[in-house]
């Protein structure tokens, strides 16, 4: 299979949901080590991307809704969140360009770029207790499934797992970057609030494949049913 504009509205609604669902966690996760916005700005954010998703024209393809995510958290979401997100999500839209269906290898390459323009506006690595300890190991991940020959939604799951373990280990870290950073070692035992949104934005890419996936097999057996 390979995964077109409907997965991603699918996956930017199934974010909007999320990440209204984990406001407060994320919020109280950003008191802790920060100013304690983390969850309310996003939140927002993606509040605003649902404003104008139904405004997409009828021929968009991914890469356009990535960029209308990618420009609507720029300007509506404050902090270092929107612009980071901001950014990944506008270098994913680069990365996949005006592909109408996106395999594998575009998965990986949206995850990377995505990836890359956190690193690019936030000048962090592995290990800084930021929202890249959550991208790399996802990037890493997807694109070891990718090389063993996984489906997209196969990708996006290994992708998730690891992105999950990323943000879990930023717990038991001093912070390198950000607010956080001010706290020295008062930050351990804290996970990173931007880690972990980022795990739950990559969830969500997941489940929305797996969901879609799901379906699509659904109405493939209802049609052979029908034709026998």
């Amino acid at each position: 299979m390979s995964l077109g504009i409907t997965w991603v509205t699918d996956w930017i609604r199934q974010s909007a949901r999320v990440i209204s669902e984990h406001r407060v966690e994320l919020i109280t996760l950003d008191r802790e080590i920060g100013d304690g916005d983390h969850g309310e700005n996003l939140d927002r954010g993606f509040t605003a991307v649902l404003g104008k998703l139904d405004d997409l024209p009828p021929d968009s393809v991914p890469g356009d809704a990535l960029k209308l995510v990618a420009t609507t958290l720029i300007s509506t979401v404050g902090g270092a969140s929107g612009p980071l997100l901001g950014t990944a999500y506008l270098k994913a839209a680069g990365a996949v360009g005006k592909e109408p269906e996106l395999n594998g290898a575009a998965i990986v390459a949206l995850l990377t770029a995505a990836r890359d323009g956190v690193v690019l506006r936030g000048k962090a690595e592995v290990g800084d207790k930021t929202m890249i300890d959550a991208w790399t190991p996802a990037v890493d991940a997807a694109a070891a499934a990718l090389a063993d020959g996984k489906n997209e939604v196969e990708i996006l799951q290994a992708a998730a797992d690891a992105a999950e373990k990323g943000a879990e280990s930023t717990e038991p870290i001093v912070a390198r970057k950000g607010r956080a950073s001010y706290l020295g070692e008062r930050a351990i035992g804290h996970r990173d609030p931007g880690s972990q949104s980022s795990a739950l934005l990559i969830r969500a890419a997941a489940d929305t494949a797996a969901a879609d996936d799901s379906s699509a097999g659904e109405g493939s057996s209802a049609d052979d049913g029908s034709a026998s």
